[in-house]
């Protein structure tokens, strides 16, 4: 991946980065202007004076160059658990996104030091939680310690400032809640073709006004097709709504997309070296961010919760005309009623994540830090929303490619190739067996 501005770099993409040298030769520039500017002698925050609370405090000479190294091995009071390696690659990728604008004003090397780290394939343990600050200075001082050998003026605080780690994970994240929404429309579609739905629901001028519901009721029909003969005037409302419940999840990811790509397009570096001055930024606090995070799984736990509701009208004769519970034979067998228990547990566990990061701040640093928007916990409770999501989204799909199975409808062209996939997994239900097995086998190869 050759990166010739800041904004080719994806946290999302694998792969090797290189950095084009005429980006490189402007960031060296810049950090010429910054020395230059720093030999003066004038107050910097965090370079020739303390942090937090001790800010007032000027450094000599001698305590300047072990101050930079001093930063990051004092915050580092973070533990287990820790993110997995594609988090923790996110989180370099995020700072090295931020450095390449100039506003940090860092060494080329450092910047080549990142970039090999990167590319090496080795990620250092973060800690998973505990940033309980105004910014990541916590789970950053363990992201960037091995870095912290030789670093020149400045460049320690700017492994410590903003919130690049929050922000390449988020749009991680985004990239994944991406593919997932894909998989909620074909699974919708899928439950409303085994019941024969009315497809009155889904005609896109019902989404007069809104043009993303109006895409995803085009493509639920696109996918479900036709209805010449619906089992019902009107499905259960967990059918109904899934156009409206999808464009949510698809509308509030947008914006988390687009409140990524501020995080990493605006000043996040503080102080930033802006047109020739050091300026105190607020770029750390991350409310944009952590706000949307939560919106996401917000729309994600409604979803789980609409599709679970699905998974248990699935079971009912009533509204599918086939089996009690799915099962081959009801009574001697229970069917898939212990998978739509698993979830309801998972739905229940995602519903507690809703909560928003940002209430609840508490005073840190003899209180020069008061406020917290945690934007670090808001993007890890995301994560666990996008997982819990999988898990309920892999049992409805369990019970769509049972029931297809037990009616012997046609399966719908557009969703062929989710029921194909499938079918590759999972070998034909014919007797109760450890359900458990063939999610774990969803959730790895299909979802």
């Amino acid at each position: 991946m050759l990166i010739t501005q800041p904004s080719d770099l994806d946290p999302a993409s694998p792969g090797p980065i290189t950095i084009a040298q005429p980006l490189l030769d402007h960031l060296a520039a810049i950090r010429a202007d910054v020395l230059a500017s720093l030999a003066s002698g004038e107050p910097v925050y965090g370079v020739n004076t303390g942090m937090g609370a001790l800010s007032k405090v000027r450094l000599t000479t001698d305590e300047q160059k072990v101050h930079q190294r001093n930063l990051l091995l004092g915050r580092a009071v973070g533990g287990p658990p820790w993110l997995p390696d594609d988090e923790a690659r996110a989180v370099l990728i995020g700072r090295l996104r931020t450095f390449l604008t100039g506003d940090a004003g860092v060494s080329v090397e450092l910047i080549q030091q990142l970039v090999a780290f990167i590319n090496s394939g080795h990620v250092p343990a973060i800690p998973a939680g505990g940033a309980g600050s105004a910014g990541e200075i916590i789970p950053l001082a363990h992201a960037f310690g091995p870095l912290a050998a030789d670093l020149g003026p400045k460049e320690g605080i700017a492994l410590l400032a903003g919130i690049p780690g929050a922000t390449g994970r988020a749009a991680l994240h985004a990239a994944r809640a991406r593919r997932l929404a894909d998989r909620l429309s074909e699974i919708g579609a899928g439950a409303i073709a085994v019941i024969g739905a009315n497809r009155g629901p889904y005609h896109p001028l019902t989404a007069r006004g809104d043009d993303v519901l109006a895409a995803e009721l085009t493509r639920l029909r696109n996918l479900v097709g036709p209805e010449p003969d619906p089992r019902s005037l009107q499905a259960p409302v967990s059918f109904r709504v899934a156009g409206p419940v999808i464009a949510h999840v698809r509308r509030t990811l947008t914006h988390l997309e687009a409140a990524v790509e501020r995080a990493f397009t605006g000043v996040t570096d503080s102080p930033a070296y802006l047109d020739g001055e050091f300026v105190g930024t607020a770029g750390f606090h991350g409310i944009d961010l952590a706000a949307h995070c939560d919106h996401l799984t917000a729309a994600l736990a409604h979803a789980a919760e609409v599709s679970t509701a699905r998974l248990h009208r699935l079971l009912d004769p009533a509204v599918t005309g086939l089996p009690a519970q799915l099962a081959h034979e009801p009574g001697p067998q229970a069917g898939l009623v212990a998978v739509h228990k698993r979830a309801v547990a998972t739905s229940h566990a995602l519903r507690r994540l809703t909560l928003p990061s940002a209430i609840g701040t508490a005073e840190t640093s003899n209180g020069q830090e008061d406020v917290q928007s945690f934007s670090w916990e808001a993007v890890g409770g995301l994560a666990e929303a996008i997982r819990l999501a999988r898990e309920v989204a892999a049992c409805e799909l369990l019970a769509v490619h049972q029931a297809l199975a037990l009616s012997k409808r046609p399966v719908p062209p557009g969703l062929q190739e989710l029921l194909l996939a499938v079918a590759n997994v999972v070998p034909p239900i014919e007797a109760d067996r450890p359900f458990g097995e063939d999610l774990t086998r969803l959730l790895d190869s299909v979802l």
